[in-house]
């Protein structure tokens, strides 16, 4: 009898060796890509990593140097409201030395150049313990710039100073940390009476009063 089976059992064998050694390449080729894929992922989830890790560095970097402005400004401006209640004794005791000529101590008795001397160490030691806290004495004088951010202009006066400059002051002021505690009250120089143009000011002198 002839035998109809199709094959042989080793053609059978090769057979099912062909066949998986073919799916064998077939899922070999596909590593790289599956590869590529989470090597792919893996580096986007690196970089937003980093990303979060730079913002985090960042905010935490800002949030540090507020709070350092904040230790700063409250440690220079903690003694404002203390300054500003200190000014009137100031302006007291810069006026009574002021009041006092040369020619008043020098006819003076011994007890009342004391007391006139004691008054004026007084205001040179208050000042002095105000500049250690912070607080500076803004004493403009005749010719000096205006300084809108320093001066308080309450009049404009004719002059020998130039035009624009300060003519004279009324009132010292203070200044604290990099703040204007209290401005001073000065007179600006509309320049040379009588002048067709005010000397130093081409424009003719004009200051803005309100500055």
């Amino acid at each position: 009898m002839t035998d109809t089976t199709d094959g042989t059992p080793q053609d059978n064998e090769n057979e099912d060796i062909m066949t998986d050694a073919t799916e064998a390449q077939d899922a070999a080729d596909e590593i790289p890509a599956e590869r590529d894929d989470i090597i792919f992922k893996l580096n986007a989830e690196l970089e937003a990593t980093r990303d979060r890790l730079l913002r985090s560095v960042a905010e935490a970097e800002n949030t540090r140097k507020r709070a350092e402005k904040e230790v700063r400004d409250a440690r220079e401006y903690s003694v404002s409201k203390f300054a500003e209640d200190m000014l009137d004794i100031s302006d007291s005791l810069s006026r009574a030395v002021a009041a006092v000529d040369e020619d008043t101590i020098a006819n003076a008795s011994e007890p009342m150049k004391n007391l006139i001397e004691g008054v004026a160490m007084t205001e040179r030691s208050m000042l002095a313990k105000m500049e250690r806290h912070g607080v500076r004495k803004v004493d403009p004088q005749p010719g000096d710039a205006f300084d809108p951010h320093l001066h308080q202009a309450v009049a404009q006066i004719p002059s020998d100073q130039p035009a624009g400059t300060i003519a004279a002051a009324m009132q010292t002021g203070f200044t604290i940390g990099g703040r204007t505690l209290r401005a001073a009250m000065v007179a600006v120089s509309a320049g040379q009476s009588g002048s067709d143009s005010p000397q130093g000011d081409p424009s003719g002198g004009h200051v803005d009063m309100k500055a």
